[in-house]
């Protein structure tokens, strides 16, 4: 069976939390026997991922839940990435009672027997579900009609643009196509424009980079009317050779495609993308909140802008959340203790850090998160984003699919000569079905036992 068959089931989440705690049993409840139970435990682990900066901020949380005496005792254990989470539990590390995971990462917990339902526990402690989050955010940490991880952060894909390179004042004042100064969105030909301005060859700038990926092609994709799986929910197979998706794939590789504005090979293989754009010789990438902190640091003059419309408002990103692990010794104090990290205060102070876009709406809208009169100036734009941005299904071969289709992917965006986009979309498309949908293919007859049918 796939990673994703029978993952995501009808969700109901914001009324199972309505009723959670209901009874149809009018009488008493039996008095509890006497507990044969293990005592409860002194400690319990913390697992977050994430740059040096935020684990700091991280542990001071933590610091100010154990200041506390009645509170039960919270070590805290990191990680540089998701990645390495993932690799230390799969090699036999013990699963935190509370850890950071990324939505991407749900199938595999779940399969794996790791985690807890959340949202009963917190619920019984008073968690305004429906005020504080988006429905899109709970839904996508939802199966079996229950809550599996509390939401904590989303990275919805945005464009981040030089202004020393990308200059709309100075490009409309040239009759060019830019957006107005108080524009929240712009077209993609307004996008291309920019890259084309931010290309000078004689300071060696390129105007813009775009990965030759799923992620990085989906939102082009989807704004242009098509569609990057063919469910969302339980793939089979990619769909970039439908007519909605080759037609975006079509307008979009006209820019990308194009050697005067966009790194080619040989210049990614001197200098990723984030270096060309620190330098400053780069004038547009896509990017998360992530990203902030280190151009800060660079003292780049940034900022950014939603990703381009070709028909209509579309991006990708991610869930990350607060799991539970399935081997906590006391459910109650974990969940007690996931109450504290996920209050406003406590997000808040993780958030300004900077890497953190909130999934608390209340914090995402605070000064600890928009930072007024520091780079980014449009930093709202992350907010409005959200309501535009697709997440994946959830399949744990996302990576190994990625890697498969990349020749491709990468043969549509820096091929040389005539394309032939029919073919590389059908190619790509047919190089998913294995992966995602295996059972077909074993279930498909041989050619030897076609040929004797």
């Amino acid at each position: 069976m796939r990673a994703s068959r029978g993952v995501l089931a009808g969700v109901a989440v914001l009324s199972l939390l309505m009723t959670a705690g209901c009874t149809d049993d009018p009488e008493e409840p039996p008095a509890p026997t006497p507990s044969t139970s293990a005592p409860a435990p002194t400690r319990m682990t913390f697992g977050v991922v994430g740059p040096e900066a935020q684990q700091s901020a991280l542990q001071a949380t933590v610091d100010t839940w154990n200041a506390d005496p009645e509170h039960i005792h919270v070590e805290m254990k990191s990680w540089p990435t998701q990645a390495a989470m993932r690799d230390d539990i799969e090699s036999g590390a013990a699963v935190p009672d509370v850890f950071m995971s990324s939505r991407s990462d749900l199938s595999w917990l779940l399969e794996n027997g790791l985690t807890q339902p959340v949202d009963e526990l917190l619920d019984e402690r008073g968690v305004e579900f429906g005020d504080n989050y988006s429905r899109d955010a709970l839904e996508a940490l939802s199966t079996d009609a229950h809550l599996q991880c509390m939401p904590y952060g989303v990275t919805p894909t945005l464009i981040y643009y030089n202004k020393r390179l990308v200059r709309f004042e100075r490009m409309r004042n040239r009759g060019l196509d830019a957006p107005d100064v108080d524009a929240t969105s712009w077209s993609f030909d307004q996008f291309a424009a920019a890259a084309d301005f931010a290309s000078r060859p004689v300071r060696g700038s390129k105007g813009v980079h775009i990965a030759p990926t799923i992620a990085g092609l989906a939102p082009f994709i989807q704004s242009g009317g098509g569609s990057v799986f063919d469910d969302a929910v339980d793939p089979t197979s990619l769909t970039f050779a439908s007519d909605g998706s080759q037609s975006a794939l079509e307008r979009t590789l006209e820019l990308l495609r194009d050697p005067r504005v966009t790194l080619d090979q040989s210049e990614l293989a001197d200098n990723d993308a984030l270096t060309w754009f620190i330098q400053g010789k780069l004038g547009m990438i896509a990017g998360d909140r992530s990203l902030v902190p280190v151009l800060r640091a660079a003292g780049l003059a940034f900022d950014v802008m939603p990703m381009p419309r070709l028909d209509s408002s579309a991006t990708v990103g991610d869930v990350t959340a607060l799991c539970m692990s399935a081997d906590t010794a006391s459910p109650g104090l974990a969940a007690d203790f996931m109450v504290h990290e996920i209050s406003a205060e406590s997000v808040g102070r993780v958030a300004s850090v900077g890497y953190l876009q909130p999934a608390n709406v209340a914090v995402s809208l605070s000064d600890e998160f928009l930072q007024p009169g520091r780079r980014p100036a449009h930093s709202a734009f992350f907010n409005t984003a959200v309501r535009s941005m697709a997440v994946p299904p959830l399949i744990d071969t996302m990576p190994e699919l990625e890697t498969a289709v990349a020749p491709s992917l990468e043969q549509m965006v820096y091929g040389v000569g005539v394309l032939d986009l029919d073919t590389l979309t059908h190619q790509v498309d047919d190089i998913s079905k294995p992966i995602l949908d295996p059972e077909s293919v074993s279930e498909s007859p041989s050619p030897s036992e076609s040929s004797s049918e």
